[in-house]
């Protein structure tokens, strides 16, 4: 399966637990199977801060690696993209596109 990370721009501050905020700040995610008509079959995939959005598939055919959690993710897999819509967001701070300490 092939994916391709996006990204979600939120313009309005998050209140962090210290107090202060975090200014304009995107998420990248990345999306597998499809939303159904009640949107009652969503899945969230969390992960450590180590990781990234891609969980599943490749961002290429000719790529060598899989996502992190290939074995999981996919038709047919524990989280059966036939059934389910999975949805892997990068944590606020982690590596892969989601707005960090930089």
């Amino acid at each position: 399966m092939i994916v391709t990370t996006q990204t979600m721009s939120f313009s309005e501050p998050l209140r962090l637990q210290s107090g202060r905020d975090l200014g304009a700040f995107e998420i990248a995610y990345e999306t597998y199977g499809a939303l159904n008509d009640d949107r009652t079959n969503a899945v969230l995939v969390c992960h450590g801060l180590t990781a990234n959005a891609h969980a599943a598939g490749k961002h290429l055919q000719e790529d060598d690696r899989p996502g992190w959690w290939d074995t999981a993710i996919g038709p047919g897999k524990a989280l059966d993209t036939d059934r389910f819509f999975v949805v892997c967001s990068n944590a606020i701070g982690g590596c892969g596109g989601t707005t960090g300490p930089s």
